[in-house]
């Protein structure tokens, strides 16, 4: 279960802190390969949740209208907002969204989970996808990074998120023994390819989990069920 108990980071953290991923980065490339595929050429609005530097709308194919929302933004622009939404509701001027986006950001919500996965679903399209990414914590070497505040199994997010959604498919971003994303040329060209799980091999060296999802009982979700 999330910890009630957890530390939540402010501005004056997380404008320093994500910096870091200023720089595209395995996860963030992959997550831009996905959303590609799923827009699949057509004209479609996304929402990023928790874009940091908003590096990825340099990697979005261009029939991709971007918005970015996050706590620490550095610089203004008419698709970026800043807030914090763990004191207000994730939404962005009112809009709904094609696709929406939330990578390495649930790792960080602490007991807001539940909420933040209610006010998604608000802001989805009716056959609109929502990919979010979650450390597998369940990993042979399980490395803690220390600002998280939200530790939970596999299992355990999984659940929750399906409370809300129907989840369609889900992922590793990689593998690796070492519970880190590759840095290999050669095996990030592999891995980023490659959207399978591999039985008993996927639960203990899977870095983190891409789950692509859709609104509970949309066609599309409902598809996916039969």
């Amino acid at each position: 279960m999330p910890d009630t108990s957890a530390q939540y980071y402010k501005r004056d953290f997380w404008i320093q802190e994500n910096l870091k991923y200023a720089q595209p980065h395995f996860r963030l490339e992959k997550a831009a390969r996905i959303v590609n595929r799923i827009a699949n050429g057509k004209k479609c609005d996304l929402l990023d949740v928790g874009c940091g530097p908003a590096t990825l709308r340099y990697l979005l194919d261009r029939n991709i209208q971007y918005h970015g929302i996050d706590i620490a933004l550095h610089e203004q622009a008419s698709d970026l907002l800043q807030v914090d939404f763990l004191e207000n509701p994730i939404s962005f001027k009112g809009k709904k969204f094609d696709i929406i986006l939330a990578q390495g950001v649930f790792e960080y919500v602490g007991a807001f989970q539940a909420q933040k996965f209610s006010e998604i679903t608000q802001l989805l399209k009716e056959n609109g996808t929502f990919v979010v990414s979650y450390v597998n914590f369940d990993h042979r070497k399980r490395q803690i990074y220390w600002p998280y505040s939200n530790i939970q199994s596999f299992g355990d997010f999984y659940k929750s998120l399906g409370q809300f959604f129907h989840v369609d498919r889900f992922f590793p971003t990689s593998h690796h023994w070492q519970h880190r994303e590759p840095s290999r040329p050669l095996v990030k060209a592999i891995q980023m390819r490659i959207n399978i799980n591999i039985p008993l091999i996927s639960r203990l060296l899977a870095v983190e989990y891409f789950f692509i999802c859709s609104l509970k009982g949309s066609k599309r979700g409902a598809a996916e069920s039969n």
